[in-house]
This record gives structure tokens, sequence and C-alpha cells, in this order.
């Protein structure tokens, strides 16, 4: 496969109001990511809220400035693109929102919204009547659905006339924040299905940001765990599942419903809440809510360890399994 985005060291710096005309410094919402999406890939981005997964998604897409680093799409530098150029590459990077009613005007009917793009980009020669059916029956809603206003259907049917708005273009890229927060179990599932069979036809890479873990191992290739605005762990979703190897990764799956009710889990709590990044801990920076923490952890940062399939930052990866087996 060919590397669609080469993300590599890509900070997001914002800065912070002390008060009325001052300035009390930056915080880094991301801090020193790189990642690859491969044509055709589904790539998904974990963590808490805070955890700067939603902002690195928005400096791909152009709505945020990355301060540093380097965003390549098809070898292409986005970072400082102005915008006159930015715009043309919409037709190929496209970011589906969280809220799915929220990001629908309500003055707009769906035929107007999911033809919208068209507008934007200036291809006045489109049949809109045509590409609001072609784009309906892709999403598997009803042609007569074109005539309604975003109050007069639901929050899974928002959430499909939000695809068929993303993929209007034929995008090559998108980027699907919460695709299922506040859906039901089923419609959850009808939403991911949906998006994997329109992968498959259209050949989409997919960038999904997400807390939700069964969605990742759902319809993921690979995965990355965020923290603080930066990978601690990354890589094949199979394989990061089935061996988490840092302790913020295994705290996630081990809060996560576990369809097999045989499955030995390492069940582990996180100690507080996560600091906040105006103050970020020295050295390891999950040191602070690690429940297998040692003095080296406060002190040194972790480098990239690779195993196998994924790669790690932690000091002492095996720390929780050796846990684990002191208890049995």
């Amino acid at each position: 496969m060919n590397t669609l985005l080469d993300i590599s060291d890509v900070v997001v710096r914002f800065g912070v109001r002390g008060g009325v005309f001052r300035s009390a410094g930056t915080i880094d919402a991301v801090s020193g990511v790189s990642l690859k999406i491969e044509e055709g890939q589904t790539y998904g981005i974990v963590g808490e809220s805070g955890s700067g997964k939603t902002t690195l998604a928005r400096a791909v897409a152009g709505l945020h400035h990355a301060s540093e680093g380097s965003i390549l799409y098809r070898g292409k530098e986005l970072r400082n693109l102005p915008e006159t150029q930015f715009r043309k590459l919409r037709r190929e990077i496209v970011m589906m929102f969280q809220d799915p009613i929220g990001s629908l005007s309500p003055r707009l009917s769906i035929k107007s919204l999911i033809t919208e793009p068209f507008r934007i980009q200036g291809m006045t020669d489109r049949d809109l009547d045509a590409e609001a059916r072609r784009l309906l029956q892709m999403v598997g809603l009803p042609p007569e659905f074109a005539a309604r206003y975003p109050y007069q259907i639901s929050g899974g049917q928002a959430r499909r006339v939000g695809v068929a708005r993303a993929l209007a273009l034929d995008p090559k890229l998108l980027i699907a924040d919460e695709p299922t927060a506040g859906l039901d179990v089923s419609i959850q599932g009808e939403m991911l299905n949906l998006l994997a069979r329109l992968q498959d036809e259209l050949g989409l890479a997919i960038m999904i940001i997400t807390h939700n873990l069964n969605v990742v191992r759902h319809i993921t290739d690979r995965v990355g765990i965020m923290y603080l605005g930066k990978l601690v762990e990354e890589g094949d979703t199979d394989t990061v599942f089935a061996s988490p190897q840092h302790p913020y990764t295994l705290a996630l799956l081990a809060a996560n419903p576990e369809p097999d009710p045989d499955a030995q889990l390492m069940r582990i709590e996180l100690q507080g809440e996560p600091p906040s990044i105006l103050r970020r801990p020295k050295g390891c920076e999950f040191h602070t809510r690690c429940p297998f923490a040692q003095a080296r952890c406060a002190a040194e940062v972790p480098d990239w360890q690779v195993k196998g399939a994924a790669a790690h930052r932690c000091h002492f990866p095996s720390a929780w399994e050796e846990n684990r087996m002191e208890k049995l």
C-alpha cells in the first residue's frame, strides 16, 4: 500500500490568556505526534477527553494550525499551506463532525445540505437532484429524505446525512470524529458497517477519533493511543488489543465491556484525574496516575520500544503482567 498521510513530530500550540489583554503563555495540545495512514486503511485515535485526538484531526483537516512538524498528504506538505490552496484539497480530505444535528443547518433541506459541497467548490455543472439521490442511496436513505429538514430526522439518520455530505466529492481521506457518539448500540453497529462498506466500495482511508474501544476493535486496521497530546502506544489493532504494553492502554481496555465472558483481564484503576497540560509532569507524563510507576518514571521520558507489530513508550511494560502473575 502507498502512504496517504504521513504525520511527523506534529505540535499544535495554543496561546493561553491570563487576564484582559495579558498572555499567560502557551500550551501544546498536541505534542510531537507521528503516525502514517496508508491508502484504504482505517486508523483509530483513542484517548480520554482532552487527550488531543480531535485537535490532531482538525490540524490534518486544516482547521487548526500545526505549529511544528510535518503533515504530508500524498507527499504534499499541508502545514502552513495557504487557505486558498488548502481549499482545493477539501475535495480529498473531509471531516465528519461529532454532533450530527448541530453540524447541519436547520434552515437547509437535506438535499441542500448534502449537495452544498458542489456549490462551495464551484461545480455548477452537476445535476443536484441526481447527486442528492445518488448520495442518499449510498448511505441507505430513501430519496424522499431530500425534501426533509434536520429537525425531521433521527440522530442515526442525521449521522448518515453527515456521511453523505462528507462523501459528496469522492474524497480519499475521511476524518470521522466520534462517529457513533450518542447512538444506541444497534445503530452504532449499523453506522460502523456502513463506513466499512463505503470504504471497500470507494477505496477510502478513514481516520476515526473516538474514546469507544469497541469501535476501534470493530473497524480499524491500526490504532494510536493518546495521552496529554502524545502517543503512548501505536500499532496493529489486533496486536495492541491482544497484548497491550502501556498501562494507560491496559486501563482503557479494562474499563471497556469485554464480549468474551471467559476473558482474563488485568483490572487496574487510574489514580486521579489527568494533569493539566499547563503543568505537564516531568519524565513519563502518565506516572502520576500509573499504579506501576517507579522512581525512573518521574525522571526520564521513555523512548519508543517496538514489540512485534506495535510500539509503546513505557519504561516497565511488563510490570502489570508481573503484578497479575503474583495475584494468580
